[in-house]
């Protein structure tokens, strides 16, 4: 466990957040004695759009294209004849293997969950703490900083 700390500020948004740390470090304040703390966490999931047994399909052919073209690389650095061949071997048979096991494993859900998502950590409250031993220097600083309102985006 790490020395005590002390909150200098709260915000209701993460750039203010930044921008706290950012002035303290502009200032020659010594910032790895600070940190960012998000509190009242929400997991948030946005859905990006349906997903089909094809498109499950496409998306397992782009992963193992990847997959495919890294091993073909790996194989080809090795291979004293035509390396692209090996290279682009890779890439496609990796695309193919990766299409079938895509596919199969949607089908496999059995329509249980026919969209693809994005999800993140929202905190509705970002604190800047410090070092105990630190916290006057910051708040001298701070004092100095004239933050304006930040704009509440509606969710």
């Amino acid at each position: 466990m790490g020395p005590p700390t002390v909150t200098i500020g709260s915000y209701p948004d993460y750039r203010t957040a930044q921008r706290v740390v950012d002035y303290l470090a502009d200032n020659r304040f010594p910032v790895e004695h600070t940190a960012i703390v998000g509190t009242d966490l929400t997991l948030v999931e946005t859905v990006l759009g349906r997903l089909s047994t094809g498109r499950a399909g496409l998306l397992g052919a782009g992963t193992g294209a990847w997959f495919g073209l890294f091993i073909g690389l790996l194989f080809g650095i090795f291979t004293a004849g035509n390396w692209l061949a090996v290279v682009l071997t890779g890439l496609v048979i990796g695309a193919i293997w990766g299409a079938v096991f895509g596919a199969v494993a949607h089908a496999m859900t059995g329509g249980r969950r026919d969209f693809t998502s994005a999800s993140s950590l929202r905190a509705n409250q970002y604190a800047v703490v410090v070092d105990q031993q630190h916290a006057e220097q910051a708040r001298q600083l701070l004092g100095r900083l004239h933050l304006q309102a930040p704009q509440r985006q509606p969710d």
